[in-house]
């Protein structure tokens, strides 16, 4: 299977094509940009399938990136994997960041816990055992993640890994590697359309108390 993935979930702007029957990444295209997504994603989309050798019409599943991370990438991404996916007339699933980053582990028994670090005393956590996930994404407390990550033989990554030392120390954003987004999404079945993975509401709050009545 030729499977595009893209992620937009970070400070990263990448696009991948793979083939699952070879377990081979044909190309990538990725940049660190902290923002501006929509201005380079479906240039880099471009880049990636043609120096693949392939053209859009050789994808046969879209993968892309659905958070938790940033708001504004991942609609940027979502919005141009399931754009692409209805035109093309196939299969567009989500990935999870949690998952892409408790994929960069090596193999372990142990348990893994991905955490992103979502500021205001807050953390983004999953728990993986043996590649499957335990339990579903969830936003809990920086106190609750600390609990979690002290429990004997767990292994921590992601960006909330450098809190267990200094909860007030500052992180470095995440990367979710193009190259694992690609083989999560190839064995990823959809679960309806793929959609942004939100775990805490938007800072932008519509204003209160200025509204105009209607004549």
């Amino acid at each position: 299977m030729i499977v595009l993935a893209i992620d937009t979930a970070g400070v990263d702007c990448a696009a991948a094509v793979y083939d699952s029957s070879t377990d081979t990444v044909l190309a990538r295209v990725s940049e660190t940009i902290g923002r501006g997504h929509a201005e380079r994603l479906m240039a880099m989309i471009e880049e990636a399938v043609t120096t693949s050798g392939l053209s859009l019409a050789d994808i046969e599943k879209i993968g892309v990136t659905v958070g938790p991370g940033s708001f504004t990438g991942i609609r940027v991404g979502v919005a141009a994997a399931r754009g692409l996916a209805l035109a093309l007339g196939i299969e567009c699933v989500g990935v999870c960041t949690l998952e892409v980053l408790a994929r960069t582990v090596p193999e372990t028994d142990a348990p893994v816990l991905a955490a992103i670090n979502a500021h205001r005393e807050e953390v983004y956590v999953q728990a993986f055992q043996n590649g499957a996930a335990l339990e579903e994404p969830a936003l809990v407390t920086l106190e609750d993640f600390l609990s979690r990550a002290a429990v004997a033989g767990t292994k921590v990554t992601g960006s909330a890994s450098a809190l267990i030392a200094d909860p007030e120390a500052p992180t470095e954003p995440d990367h979710y590697p193009i190259d694992i987004v690609a083989r999560i999404s190839a064995t990823t079945k959809a679960q309806g359309k793929a959609k942004p993975l939100y775990l805490r509401g938007p800072d932008a709050k519509p204003q209160t108390g200025f509204a105009v009545s209607r004549a």
